[in-house]
């Protein structure tokens, strides 16, 4: 018996039925005690009495009069709020679970150590909450998997081409020298762009209070320290964050806007629900049927936004990830007067 009400149907169904039986007796007790009204009284003696009795009274004759609350509007409408309650209770012995594994699902996604999910409840509660902690074990042992292959593959990579390198000044045409380096510092780049992306997307880091605007003082302070023309303008108060994740997401895109358009500046607009971080730069810009699609790994564009300068199309998106890890969105919009501008949108919490 106890099993059959352990499922989260075996609960619901008792939990209206007990509800449907108190009401009814409810209703029994109260008619019992108040019972039909009175009968009117016998007729009067009169003259031709035949010597007969009157019949006996009813069973309810001795009943004090039936009180305003004594019909049937009271035990009626406590079976209406019983099964009103019961029907809150049932919807929300529902949804729990439920909600229980949309929190769970919603951790799991922002990071992957999350605590695992409490197997307890009904018992499809269980076996959900079980099986979604199997899956985020085996997700967690993949991503383990994957960083050992990647490092494997780093290390054996690395080496063969260090020798290539090595060898290759060992080849008279100075030409073709020139063109086989170029080859091995693009895959170099590429190997070290690729490893950089895979560790952004499994790192994960607590949420803590950081003053974004230092920050980005800092990174146009470092890019000024090396020669590049990048300003910083605007105030705002601290934020929440994960600090790696900003850091990394604003980076690339100062990174993106002076490999590209040789200055930056970045801007900061404090407001009351969210703070917008822009990233503008005054160089060639992009089509706009193509802002969607330089967030796709390893994309590159035709003409002046391409390998020829430099990158392997991965630091828009890690930047957009980057973001979106932290809650926000990363868009691409046309500067006034020519040019690119990446706007970060970070709510506040």
């Amino acid at each position: 018996m106890r099993g059959r009400f352990d499922t989260l149907f075996g609960r619901l169904f008792g939990v209206l039925l007990l509800a449907i039986i108190l009401a009814h007796l409810l209703a029994f007790a109260w008619f019992h005690h108040y019972g039909p009204p009175p009968p009117p009284p016998p007729p009067a003696f009169s003259e031709g009495f035949d010597g007969q009795l009157p019949p006996p009274a009813p069973r309810f004759a001795n009943r004090p009069p039936r009180p305003w609350f004594g019909g049937p509007l009271v035990p009626l409408t406590f079976q209406l709020i019983s099964l009103i309650i019961a029907a809150w209770y049932g919807a929300k012995l529902l949804s729990r679970p439920i909600q229980r594994l949309s929190d769970a699902a919603e951790r799991l996604s922002e990071n992957l150590d999350s605590p695992p999910l409490e197997e307890s409840g009904p018992r499809e509660a269980r076996q959900a909450a079980h099986t979604f902690n199997k899956m985020q074990r085996r997700i967690i042992e993949q991503v383990k998997q994957r960083s050992r292959m990647l490092g494997a593959v780093s290390h054996d990579l690395r080496t063969p081409l260090s020798r290539l390198k090595l060898r290759l000044e060992q080849i008279d045409d100075d030409r073709l020298q020139g063109q086989m380096r170029q080859d091995l510092d693009d895959m170099i780049s590429m190997l070290d762009a690729t490893l950089t992306y895979l560790h952004e997307q499994r790192t994960s880091e607590a949420p803590q209070w950081m003053d974004v605007q230092a920050l980005v003082e800092s990174l146009s302070e470092n890019a000024q320290d090396q020669g590049a023309d990048a300003q910083a303008s605007g105030h705002c108060a601290p934020l929440q964050v994960q600090p790696m994740a900003l850091r990394s997401c604003v980076n690339n895109l100062l990174d993106n806007a002076l490999r590209y358009a040789g200055q930056a500046l970045i801007s900061l607009e404090d407001h009351r629900e969210h703070l917008l971080i822009r990233v503008i730069d005054h160089g060639p810009g992009i089509a706009a049927e193509q802002r969607e699609a330089v967030f796709e790994p390893f994309f590159r564009l035709e003409g002046s936004r391409n390998r020829n300068s430099g990158g392997v199309g991965l630091g828009m998106t890690i930047a957009r990830e980057a973001a979106e890890r932290l809650g926000g969105q990363l868009s691409l919009e046309e500067t006034p007067g020519g040019g690119l501008t990446a706007v970060i949108r970070l709510p506040r919490t």
